[in-house]
């Protein structure tokens, strides 16, 4: 079974290492992977996003037009890929940054107060880490295990001392998706 997965938000967001550590989580289990990123022509805080895809057999194509599961960590992220989530998918939204509701009825929507969240913890940066948790506890895409042995392959060896404030931060969001309505 192939799952597609599309992240987006600004530049600095960390939505690329979502990406990545969603791959390198999958390559870790054995599984067939994708990651094709997408930037804006703005540098940090300009628009990006990017499709994973995650099979268990071969991939067809890694253009993703209709994901499985959004992730919305701002608005023009929301308004510009919202209609295309699979009926019965999951929208992931960061309310922190987004203040409307999802227009749709027929996705199942999770919404994560993912910065403020990320300040109760002591580091606004790992908001995405939040959200990435709380995306593998609505779909088990890949496995936590994974994503955390992940965590040292997309991190640079000098930012490995990042890795347990993130590892905390993945098991919040986790947490947080098994709470969640219709999970």
């Amino acid at each position: 079974m192939a799952h597609e997965l599309l992240l987006a938000g600004f530049g600095g967001q960390g939505v690329m290492s979502m990406g990545m550590i969603i791959t390198y989580a999958g390559m870790i289990e054995g599984k067939r992977v994708s990651w094709i990123p997408s930037y804006g022509p703005e540098q940090r805080g300009g628009t990006a996003n990017c499709s994973v895809v995650v099979s268990d057999r071969a991939i067809g194509s890694p253009v993703v037009t209709e994901p499985d599961t959004l992730v919305a960590m701002n608005l023009p992220s929301l308004d510009r890929f919202e209609q295309a989530v699979k009926p019965g998918g999951i929208i992931v939204v960061n309310t922190s940054l987004i203040e409307r509701k999802v227009a749709r009825t027929d996705v199942q929507v999770v919404e994560i107060d993912a910065t403020a969240l990320a300040d109760e913890m002591g580091n606004q940066r790992i908001a995405n880490m939040i959200v990435l948790g709380a995306v593998i506890g609505l779909t088990r895409v890949v496995g936590m295990d994974a994503v955390k042995k992940s965590l040292y392959k997309v991190f640079p060896p000098h930012r490995h001392n990042l890795i347990p404030a993130n590892e905390m931060a993945l098991d919040k969001g986790f947490g947080l998706a098994q709470a969640a309505p219709g999970a």
